[in-house]
């Protein structure tokens, strides 16, 4: 790439056909062709090999090219095609200066380069310069006859052209007019175009269709020079366009240029869809919602979103504001620069020497592609916003959710009723959901939240489903412990006291406390607004529920039935009426007491031997008052056999399985360990009855003492005759009695002769012993306690004496 005098020049493609794809790129940065969009032209020049081609355009457009040195002789001096941009001209044109045709360095079979170069600049160009000498007018060979034959087979290979201006420079002009040359000039263009072979869709189709063949002269009339600019691709695009443009040429293939056009539309506009998409993922505003919305909902989600949005897919890649000021002028055919400006850009707008060009790039290229792409990167965009879409979608969703628990069990707590508080919370919190998403919602987007919004309700019914069924439970709970306390121990109570009025009174206690409890279940559960039949369902299982804490409290007693039967005897047989112990001194009717103690004890057995929640009568009692009463063992009778025995069965009659809680051969079972269990406390009160009755006879008989009254009078009238005598014997008494207090003598021998005996042989001396301590304290005492003699004065003593004399 050269530089000189401001101009920047390239060798576009050499001159072995070889794209300079490097210096192409180069060139176009240095002279920031990319910022032009559409306005800039592509004017080439064509002619025979040192014709003054480079000269022309270095003097008309102030570029760089090589020129020949006339001194050094007549040679090829450009080779391929070489591209400047114009000095001093604006908006930006592009100059290409073609390879001289008809030289001797490729010689004259050669022509292949010349073709493709010509069709080449045409494809690009807007203004094709068609250099010749003024005296060559009317010549067949001299006139650029063969190059504008060249020129236009060339254009037939172009699928759909679009129409390029041809000018025709004509130098070194001769004395004859313009206006003579001109016709001569057109009708031997003419018949070129004529003799050229034409495709069969345009043959035809006439010379004005493709070219306008214009004088330079007329360069300022209406619409200018520029020709069709329908097929031009954007700045930025164009060192790609040439490229492919050039591959093309090379491989011989047809040039579609409206297919040509849409390819380098799509190459750019993916380009820049992909810039915009590097940019949008670079935006540091995105990158604080995408961060933000991971651990928060964000406000205005939507509408900050969207307006990213709409500033990337609208965003202008490339603006400027461009002015020409001054008058620069080169003199060409009297035409100043700012003609020359109308004739290379009439698409520009000029208004008081300032050009402007405020367009997005993209909107240069092809329509339909245009809009493919940017509704492809708006779609990919969408994937990438999605994602954060979705979590903010699931804060929401989350935060309402745990804000709708909050308040819901804060309704509850309040008091209010359960399906009213589930009913406002959840429209409620639903409402809230719909706001916010709708705050969130990217207009780009076009989204649905409902499937979040369903799930968000599915959660909220199943937080309201479990809350409820917590809630029911909670209440249940509360009541069955209320049925719990209130009939256990009672229930117990009844029991340990069975008696003909136990299962009557436990009936009315049941229907009471179920009463009590019911009214207050079903208020509670008035709150929850549930149908009748649930609502039913659950009163009758509280009641059910009243009645199992009967049924298994009876069940629990009868498992400890034989141990009541037993404190029951226990409390008949050993406490009297007025519950103190009994004392067995042989008044006692032991057997009647039995019989009793043994009934009160099979009256507990037949109450606990079957449920009677229902007032339904039964012969429970009768059979066991008839089976085991009177001392019966449940065994059979002397007359009956074992399938006479009424016991004899697994069953009650009259009574269901259900509701027997001791079966009838169970109720024998217990009996005879209860008889078993009993019979030593009989026995131990018999042989404590007899003891009792020989302790107290410890007299002798009546003939005894008759005998002795008769045999002992001797001695009796003995003891009459001389009274020391009964005073030893009466102080001899007085020490047996207090032996035999101390020793309780009858106490001891309530357990035996020999036990009585072994007893007080261990207690006789220790008793003696105290007995005799005891006595000589007592003596001391009195001695102690006598008055000592005081003497008493004169005076009381005479009248003392006194006293006496009276």
């Amino acid at each position: 790439m050269d530089k000189n005098d401001g101009c920047c020049s390239t060798h576009l493609i050499d001159g072995d056909g070889v794209f300079n794809i490097t210096g192409v790129e180069n060139f176009i940065k240095e002279v920031k062709m990319a910022e032009c969009g559409l306005s800039y032209a592509i004017v080439s020049i064509m002619g025979p090999q040192s014709s003054g081609k480079s000269t022309l355009l270095n003097h008309l457009f102030g570029t760089n090219f090589r020129e020949m040195d006339a001194y050094k002789g007549r040679s090829q001096t450009t080779k391929g095609i070489w591209m400047a941009r114009c000095v001093g001209i604006e908006p930006c044109t592009l100059v290409m200066d073609l390879e001289g045709t008809d030289g001797r360095e490729r010689g004259e079979d050669d022509t292949t380069f010349e073709k493709q170069s010509a069709l080449f600049a045409l494809a690009v160009s807007d203004i094709v310069l068609i250099n010749m000498w003024c005296h060559d007018i009317g010549r067949e060979q001299a006139a650029n006859k063969p190059l504008l034959k060249t020129v236009f087979q060339v254009m037939m290979r172009l699928f759909s052209p679009r129409k390029t201006t041809l000018l025709f420079v004509i130098r070194d002009k001769t004395r004859t007019p313009l206006e003579n040359l001109e016709p001569v000039l057109r009708e031997d263009i003419q018949k070129i175009w004529d003799s050229v072979p034409k495709p069969q869709a345009h043959e035809e189709t006439p010379l004005s269709e493709f070219f306008n063949v214009e004088r330079f002269f007329h360069s300022i009339a209406p619409g200018g020079l520029a020709g069709d600019r329908r097929g031009v691709v954007p700045a930025s695009g164009f060192s790609f366009s040439a490229q492919h443009m050039w591959e093309v040429i090379k491989e011989n293939r047809d040039l579609d240029l409206p297919a040509h056009k849409v390819m380098v539309a799509t190459v750019r506009c993916e380009e820049i869809a992909h810039e915009k998409y590097d940019s949008f993922c670079e935006n540091e505003e995105w990158c604080q919602l995408k961060e933000a919305v991971q651990s928060h909902p964000v406000r205005g989600f939507g509408k900050k979103l969207s307006s990213i949005l709409n500033t990337c897919l609208s965003e202008r890649m490339y603006s400027r504001s461009l002015s020409v000021t001054g008058d620069h002028k080169i003199v060409l055919d009297h035409c100043t620069v700012s003609k020359a400006l109308k004739v290379i850009t009439p698409l520009f707008k000029v208004e008081q020497g300032e050009v402007r060009l405020i367009e997005p790039e993209a909107t240069f290229f092809d329509e339909g592609v245009r809009s493919t792409k940017r509704k492809q990167l708006e779609e990919k965009l969408l994937q990438l916003i999605q994602p954060a879409y979705q979590s903010m979608l699931g804060r929401i969703r989350s935060d309402t959710l745990q804000r709708f628990k909050e308040a819901f069990d804060k309704e509850l707590k309040g008091g209010i009723g359960f399906a009213m508080a589930a009913r406002e919370c959840s429209g409620s919190f639903m409402s809230q959901f719909d706001e916010e998403c709708a705050d969130a919602v990217i207009d780009q987007g076009k989204w649905d939240s409902s499937r979040v919004r369903d799930k968000l309700k599915r959660d909220i019914d199943a937080h309201i489903a479990e809350a409820r069924s917590a809630k029911l439970v909670e209440v249940t709970t509360l009541y069955e412990t209320k049925l719990n306390d209130a009939l256990a121990g009672p229930v117990e109570g009844l029991l340990d006291g069975a008696g003909d009025d136990t299962w009557p009174a436990m009936r009315k206690l049941l229907q009471r406390e179920t009463d009590t409890a019911l009214s207050g279940f079903s208020a509670a559960l008035s709150g929850f607004e549930m149908d009748e039949q649930t609502r039913d369902s659950m009163i009758l299982r509280l009641k059910d529920y009243a009645r199992g804490v009967v049924e298994a409290k009876a069940k629990e007693e009868a498992g400890r039935v034989l141990i009541r039967m037993k404190d029951r005897f226990s409390m008949i047989f050993s406490y009297d009426s007025d519950s103190m112990p009994r004392t067995w001194t042989g008044k006692e009717n032991i057997r009647a007491i039995t019989k009793t103690a043994r009934s009160a004890s099979l009256k507990l057995l037949s109450v606990m031997a079957a449920i009677r929640l229902e007032d339904e009568r039964d012969s429970i009692e009768n059979t066991l008052t008839i089976a085991l009463g009177d001392g019966k063992s449940g065994a059979s009778t002397k007359k009956g056999t074992e399938s006479l025995d009424p016991l004899a069965s697994s069953t009650w009659n009259e009574v269901s399985a259900s509701k027997t809680l001791i079966t009838p051969i169970q109720c024998k079972s217990l009996w005879k360990q209860f008889n078993i269990e009993t019979e030593y406390v009989v026995t131990q009160a018999i042989a404590a009855q007899e003891a009792s009755k020989r302790n107290n006879n410890w007299l002798p008989p009546p003939w005894a003492v008759a005998a002795l009254l008769i045999l002992g009078f001797n001695e009796f009238m003995t003891l009459l005759r001389n009274p020391l005598y009964l005073g030893i014997i009466f102080v001899a008494f007085l020490l047996v009695k207090a032996l035999w207090v101390q020793l309780d003598i009858s106490a001891e021998f309530r357990n035996g002769a020999l036990p009585g005996f072994l007893s007080l042989a261990t207690k006789f001396i220790p008793t003696v012993t105290n007995l005799l301590r005891r006595l000589a304290e007592a003596g001391q005492r009195e001695a102690n306690d006598e008055p000592r003699h005081i003497p008493t004065p004169a005076s009381e003593r005479k009248d003392n004496g006194d006293d006496k004399m009276k």
